[in-house]
């Protein structure tokens, strides 16, 4: 039988066992990330633990409504077992909001083609080889960018500042997404912090030749799977590729101890097209995106 919890009640020794131990467990599905990077969440729990389906939710005009939470790729339904009774879960959570944005995770297939499901992709590269093979599959384009970084003498500085990444995202990428506020660049930072003390994170900075900040990231690491959480490019020094340096520094490293390589994906063809061409390949995983409400206060909620 599925319950619904709520995060007070919830039994977070036994949730936590049941994410760690899943068949598709993810690092965003922990209570203490979901505490951090959402504004309230519950959960579907299947029977004792058997399964469970985080739900990040927040309320506008008396109604409770499911959202994406920025700083989180990938939650869905985490299980003991391979059987999973998808539309079970589906049934009690349609019951319960009437309005749900909700990102799945690439292990829950689900075959039914559903008018709630939306396919979704992320480009992941496998590292099972050693470096220089990894190198010897990026494209061109990479390869070209790469020699042009070496030309200008750019370095790596891992355990940098976390500071100056927020700062770097917040002056570049966060300028072109207006949507990303001040409590949303706190919620990283806190959550970058956490990760960092949990060992399950790193920074990387590369500087010029003048010293200056020119590219940054955040990695994720959860059992044989690194991933990039966000990263940034300074826009006005980005000619000689600064950000392939970046994410090629972070493959040499992680390549040693990963075998996944996770770009944090992008279904936008532009910006797939760039990750593939390190010698990664497209995964897919599923949205929900399901409206129940009225005309009216779907209005008032965009």
């Amino acid at each position: 039988m599925i319950h619904y919890v709520k995060r007070k009640e919830l039994n977070a020794v036994k949730y936590n066992d049941c994410i760690e131990n899943s068949i598709q467990s993810r690092i965003y599905a922990y209570s203490w990330y979901l505490d951090i990077v959402a504004d309230n969440w519950d959960v579907l729990v299947l029977n004792d633990y058997e399964a469970v389906m985080p739900v990040p939710f927040r309320r506008k005009f008396g109604v409770n409504y499911v959202y994406p939470p920025f700083w989180l790729l990938e939650l869905g339904l985490f299980s003991l077992k391979d059987a999973i009774d998808y539309k079970a879960f589906f049934k009690v959570l349609f019951g319960k909001f009437k309005s749900i944005e909700l990102r799945l995770n690439t292990k829950n297939n689900i075959e039914a083609s559903e008018s709630f499901l939306i396919k979704k992709q992320m480009q992941t590269l496998a590292m099972q080889e050693d470096y220089d093979t990894i190198f010897n599959a990026y494209r061109k384009d990479r390869k070209k960018d790469l020699r042009k970084s070496k030309k200008i003498n750019l370095t790596e500085n891992w355990n940098d500042d976390l500071q100056k990444l927020v700062q770097l995202f917040r002056a570049n990428v966060g300028k072109r997404t207006p949507n990303i506020v001040d409590k949303d660049y706190k919620v990283l930072q806190d959550l970058m912090k956490t990760c960092i003390t949990k060992g399950v994170g790193e920074v990387l900075s590369i500087y010029n030749s003048e010293s200056k900040l020119v590219a940054s990231g955040f990695f994720l690491k959860h059992k044989n799977e690194v991933t990039i959480l966000v990263s940034s490019t300074d826009f006005d020094n980005r000619k000689n590729g600064e950000n392939t340096f970046l994410i090629d520094r972070a493959i040499y490293k992680y390549q040693k101890t990963f075998g996944i390589f996770n770009f944090g994906g992008s279904s936008m063809p532009q910006i797939a097209n760039y990750f593939l061409s390190f010698g990664a390949k497209n995964s897919h995983y599923q949205q929900v995106k399901y409206t129940n409400l009225p005309y009216l206060i779907r209005l008032f909620k965009k």
